[in-house]
């Protein structure tokens, strides 16, 4: 996305153009108008002129224009400001904890402040960069005026993953983090600038977007606008489901490691069925399955994959592969027959490195430990840490599935209480403060479920009679994976759609979504078939509509299609 301070410079304009011919104009919520620039008055002295309750700023330094780039481009003038909040010594583990942040303030400022969700289990303060779009972002919030926030959400990452020993670290994780920051950012902001920010946005994918949308139900009040990307708002249940599905491949593995369960060649093969069966749902045969609810109707992985009749051959799946995989597709269970976890749909992007980075890495190598130490109740002691795999292909989902939802001793919160975002289809108080939220999520990510995220935004719609459109809107991205990669058009600007609908009241009815062929200035997707053209473009439609081709036009180019 090639984006400046207007939104609609390059790339980002076609986006632009087509929000806005597609959408309703409504009324803008009733706050500060559109963010206004405004000069730094002071980086430096930030040391010791700014107090606030709890907060150690420890370094405040002038960061020269072009001293940081992003994808090749220098970023201007900006303060760089480190700090702490909440030190404090456990009373559990003897461990020094605190709330570790930085914030890049630009001398040449929009009037609008970010925060930057990160991912994973956090632990480190990444850049304060702001990359709040698809891969391969061409430039980020900082670039574009933003005053960002980042952090390490209560633990350092030599605390990994022992900190959920600690029940405050493990609050401090789930949601507590970002409401002790909040108004933090904010009075440092004003004490920058000698005024608070106009338009405050949060935003970030993966864990990022599980706290933006934990943040849509306890803090829709400090924010104008959410942005939540593959979001794992269910990530206990979602980290459950990890291990089960490394037991299921384990199973029918030939070899130790569990990708053999399910191989490149066999991952190939079956998404080249699904693409067979679903592809020219959308008017189109290209090589993006558009229409992902109806391919879950239409593709039956029993009768359109064949079955292997004499060994494993990479053109066929086995009895008991079969069972497996679609068993873990339909979402994973306990012996009970009771569901664990969300389903996934069969896509095209099964294909991808990440998707199998997840599967068949993370499943014996992340999740396990982030259920041991974070998610269960009481917490498992650290001689797991001596065999991780063992962790995960021994754990017993049937007994221990409810471990995530306990409580015990000084845990007086589940895992599922502080990781969530309470009653996450009713939304009222960011519905009632004229709050925006914008979500996105790839269908072929292989943690976090698309399917999920689509039954979150249907109860969202049921609650609010029917229509959450006027507030919250959800757009799936075909073929992607998880927030990045696979076979699909994974670069977008959803947070300058966001500052476009909460800024000017232009609700977007389509984004256009380009892919990352060669000459792609934020870098290359390798996934990309051979046949795309390396600059496609395709629209991401609101759910529950679907781009449909229109039968006529260059079928390369997103005004091609119609979301219908």
């Amino acid at each position: 996305m090639e984006t400046r301070r207007g939104w609609v410079t390059g790339a980002v304009a076609a986006a632009a153009v087509v929000s806005a011919a597609c959408s309703v104009p409504e009324t803008a919520p009733n706050r500060a108008a559109a963010a206004r620039p405004s000069p730094l008055q002071a980086c430096a002295a930030l040391t010791t002129q700014f107090g606030f309750p709890q907060t150690v700023i420890t370094a405040a330094s002038t960061v020269p224009a072009g001293t940081l780039t992003i994808a090749g481009s220098p970023v201007a003038a900006h303060c760089l400001v480190t700090g702490r909040m909440h030190e404090r010594v456990s009373a559990v583990d003897g461990q020094t904890y605190a709330i570790g942040f930085e914030m890049r303030l630009p001398e040449d400022w929009s009037g609008r402040f970010l925060y930057q969700g990160n991912g994973g289990m956090d632990g480190n303060v990444a850049p304060a960069v702001g990359a709040m779009s698809g891969g391969g972002a061409l430039t980020h919030a900082l670039a574009q005026g933003f005053a960002v926030l980042s952090s390490d959400a209560g633990h350092a990452a030599n605390q990994n993953p022992l900190f959920g020993l600690d029940p405050q670290a493990r609050l401090d994780y789930g949601y507590q983090a970002v409401g002790k920051l909040t108004p933090m950012a904010k009075a440092l902001i004003r004490e920058a600038y000698s005024r608070p920010p106009d338009r405050s946005y949060i935003g970030g994918c993966s864990n990022g977007g599980r706290h933006v949308l934990v943040a849509a139900a306890r803090h829709a009040d400090q924010y104008d606008g959410f942005l939540a990307g593959d979001p794992g708002f269910n990530l206990p249940q979602a980290a459950l489901a990890q291990l089960y599905g490394a037991q299921q491949y384990a199973s029918v593995a030939t070899e130790p490691d569990i990708a053999s369960g399910f191989t490149p060649a066999e991952r190939q093969w079956v998404a080249s069925q699904v693409l067979e069966k679903c592809d020219a749902l959308d008017g189109l045969a290209d090589g993006i399955v558009n229409a992902t609810a109806k391919c879950q109707e239409t593709f039956n992985l029993d009768r359109d994959v064949a079955s292997c009749s004499a060994g494993r051959s990479g053109s066929c799946l086995t009895p008991r592969q079969k069972q497996v995989i679609g068993r873990l597709f339909a979402g994973a269970r306990d012996a009970a027959g009771k569901q664990l976890y969300a389903s996934f749909p069969y896509d095209a992007g099964i294909v991808g490195s990440d998707w199998a980075g997840w599967k068949f890495g993370a499943s014996v190598r992340l999740d396990p430990v982030a259920m041991a130490f974070v998610f269960q109740t009481p917490p498992a002691g650290p001689e797991v840490l001596k065999d991780v795999r063992a962790f995960a292909l021994g754990f017993d989902v049937s007994r221990d599935a409810g471990k995530i939802f306990a409580t015990s001793g000084p845990y007086a919160d589940s895992s599922m209480s502080f990781m969530t975002p309470p009653q996450p289809t009713r939304l009222a108080a960011l519905q009632d403060s004229g709050g925006k939220l914008l979500v996105y999520h790839g269908t072929s990510d292989p943690v976090f479920s698309s399917d999920d995220t689509a039954a979150w935004y249907d109860g969202l719609r049921a609650a609010n009679p029917g229509d959450a459109s006027g507030f919250a809107r959800y757009f799936a991205v075909p073929g992607m994976n998880h927030c990045r990669g696979g076979p699909s058009t994974d670069q977008f600007d959803m947070l300058g759609a966001l500052v476009n609908w909460v800024e000017n009241g232009e609700a977007p009815a389509a984004i256009v979504a380009a892919a990352r062929g060669a000459g792609n200035r934020g870098g290359v997707n390798p996934e990309l078939p051979a046949d795309w053209a390396p600059d496609r473009t395709r629209l991401l439609c609101p759910h529950p509509q679907v781009a449909t081709y229109t039968g006529s036009g260059n079928s390369e180019r997103a005004d091609s299609f119609r979301c219908q």
